[in-house]
């Protein structure tokens, strides 16, 4: 249960750190890129993977989508918790579970039972609750939450493809993504410094570390998790979601005073409600 509590608590410290960084003057750009420097460095030594098997046979029609779309979804999270705060931004990211599950019945013929059905409409209303604010709807801001919603589930079903499409060990997996997540984002930077006369500061290499250090947290303990509750995994997948829902939304009304609205609050009730039933649904058919 430890490695469940460090998990989770590492993924809300992430929402955290980008809410508190957006009173500085700061470069989300570098950010990310410091952030991919140190889970890169951390994944590699800690984890010590083979790298000696990656070949042409890799799935690469898979790493470099997915090393694309990994930077670029989040710039997408900072900017939600930026300006929609981290209650809404981490029940998007939740929510988005429901993609690969959506994928899996239409694109995989997996057979959905009733309780997998009623949380998908549960999970529609839930979502329209969480992201409702009049006071934002002429500014569009309502977007980021919803492209990381949506980016995180096809992350999520790209990390699923990997794990049946080759034979290479997940964290050898996992340094190959993010070395091209890493280029990626440097080019993004190094266009800033050369077009934009962007500088490159310590400020964003401490605050890009510090997202590095709790990602790579995240994932490590994430793992470890599933190994302690190898027999239950839907134990797991239950608490981080709910976990990170309820720990960050006391948070982000507790601590930096997100205010949420009526129909905000019974959203997030739903999006609990839909998670509790698909992790029923996991069980039933285990």
């Amino acid at each position: 249960m430890l490695f469940l509590i460090l998990s989770i608590l590492c993924s809300v410290i992430i929402g955290v750190i980008f809410k508190i960084s957006r009173n500085y003057s700061i470069n989300t750009t570098q950010i990310v890129a410091w952030n991919y420097v140190f889970a890169l460095l951390l994944c590699y030594f800690i984890f010590k993977p083979d790298l000696k098997g990656i070949d042409a046979t890799a799935p690469w029609n898979i790493y470099i989508p997915l090393g694309i779309l990994l930077p670029t979804i989040f710039l997408f999270l900072a900017a939600s918790i930026k300006h929609m705060g981290i209650v809404k931004t981490d029940a998007a990211q939740r929510l988005s579970l429901f993609i690969p599950l959506l994928a899996a019945w239409l694109l995989f013929d997996e057979e959905f039972n009733s309780l997998k059905l009623l949380a998908f409409l549960i999970a529609l209303p839930a979502l329209l609750l969480i992201l409702s604010k009049k006071a934002d709807n002429t500014n569009r801001k309502w977007i980021y939450p919803a492209v990381v919603l949506v980016g995180f589930g096809v992350i999520d079903i790209f990390f699923k493809q990997i794990a049946i499409a080759t034979s290479l060990p997940f964290t050898t997996s996992l340094i190959i993504v993010f070395g091209i997540s890493l280029l990626i984002i440097l080019l993004a930077v190094l266009y800033e410094f050369a077009f934009k006369k962007v500088k490159i500061t310590m400020r964003n290499l401490l605050i890009g570390s510090l997202v590095g250090i709790f990602n790579f947290g995240n994932i490590l303990f994430y793992l470890k998790a599933h190994q302690a509750f190898a027999k239950n995994p839907s134990t797991v997948f239950a608490a981080m979601n709910m976990g990170v829902i309820i720990l960050g939304s006391l948070i982000g009304i507790l601590v930096f005073k997100e205010k949420l609205n009526t129909k905000n609050y019974l959203g997030l009730l739903f999006a609990l409600v839909a998670i509790v039933l698909i992790t029923f649904s996991q069980l039933l058919q285990s």
